[in-house]
């Protein structure tokens, strides 16, 4: 800790040596060192404004270190890999294939579904196009005239059946017999032949509607099947897909590491055929784009008579040739006890473009100038 002060003096005494005989008195005065009133003294220590020790989630040897100190990575560059990663890696990639698929068969049956809409639609047509020109009235006027037809032989069976019944008992080789048996065939047969022909002039009209009819059901379930492709593969299906990549990403993340941001590897802190896992911090990586000196010992009496914005210069203990300057970005509204003095942490953001020595921990002088009024 240095001392922390608003004044401070120096005094040199040079005592009056005596030898044999008088000799003359040789004094200095004192020197006093100000600084102005209201100035807060501390020490700090610098660190990238972004910083992290990385891990693996799970457990195994280091079979790949891809990266080396001083290296610089990108976000989601892969930095590290332990064993276990390459099936991983399959099961990742066949999880995505397997999601692709679906969405490609998706995309090839919405346009079947399409090609099947368009061609239900054409049959459709084709069967509005045949009723249209199909001459129902004059169908219906022999279907009337037909089923007078039907009547009146059914009434001549009705006859001939009557006939008959008053015959029936007699010999069969009997005259009377005969002749009413064969009239009532007769009768049946001509009313079988109305009643075919009747039929037949009925289809005219009900072949022809029930092809429209048809088609436009047709046509309406084509729509709907078409209409379920709009929103892509079936919904289950999809979240099912997703979830099985996404839970095979998440394994791959276990035995891989990744850059969290742009930065620069400041340090790998394992060897291939190591074995680690989440207790052991693999690699530390840090943005030093942007530097900030953090303090852990400003007292109650001392951090009133800072703001945040306020200007600061800060000396390295190992350059104090070198004068940073920054402001205050914030100040700790949490306390700390330390030694029996309530502290707050007060955190400095940098000036760019800093000294190029500078280096992550080292320790630095930081004065608060007091506030303008």
């Amino acid at each position: 800790m240095k001392m922390k002060s608003s004044m401070f003096a120096l005094l040199v005494l040079v005592f009056v040596l005596s030898a044999c005989g008088n000799q003359p008195t040789l004094a200095t005065t004192a020197t006093t060192t100000a600084v102005p009133a209201g100035t807060v003294i501390t020490e700090g220590h610098i660190r990238p404004s972004q910083s992290v020790n990385l891990a693996f989630q799970g457990r195994g040897a280091v079979t790949e270190i891809l990266v080396k100190i001083g290296d610089h990575v990108k976000q989601g560059d892969v930095l590290m890999r332990i064993s276990g990663s390459d099936q991983a890696q399959a099961a990742l990639v066949s999880a995505q294939q397997a999601y692709d698929l679906l969405v490609r068969d998706a995309a090839g049956g919405r346009a079947s579904a399409w090609q099947a809409y368009m061609a239900a639609q054409k049959v459709r047509a084709d069967a509005l196009n045949k009723w249209d020109n199909l001459d129902v009235n004059d169908i219906e006027r022999r279907m009337r005239n037909q089923q007078q037809v039907v009547d009146d032989r059914q009434k001549t069976l009705d006859t001939a059946q009557a006939t008959f019944d008053k015959v029936k008992d007699m010999p069969a080789t009997s005259y009377a017999r005969t002749s009413a048996v064969n009239k009532l065939q007769s009768a049946q047969e001509n009313l079988d032949g109305a009643v075919r022909q009747l039929e037949s002039i009925t289809r005219e009209r009900d072949t022809v509607r029930a092809a429209l009819d048809a088609a436009i059901a047709a046509e309406a379930e084509a729509k709907y099947q078409y209409d379920l492709t709009a929103n892509g593969p079936n919904a289950d299906q999809l979240a099912l897909a997703k979830a099985q990549v996404a839970a095979a990403q998440d394994a791959l993340d276990n035995f891989e590491l990744k850059a969290p941001f742009d930065s620069v590897v400041a340090d790998v802190s394992v060897d291939t055929g190591q074995q680690v896992g989440p207790e052991t911090v693999a690699v530390s990586v840090a943005d030093p784009s942007q530097w900030i000196v953090e303090t852990n010992d400003l007292t109650e009496l001392e951090v009133v008579k800072l703001a945040e914005g306020q200007k600061v210069t800060m000396i390295p203990d190992a350059l104090p040739d070198v004068k940073l300057t920054g402001t205050i970005q914030t100040i700790s509204g949490a306390f700390t006890r330390q030694g029996g003095d309530i502290v707050y942490n007060v955190r400095i953001l940098v000036d760019n473009p800093i000294d190029p020595r500078i280096r992550w921990g080292m320790t630095v002088e930081a004065t608060f100038a007091p506030p303008q009024k």
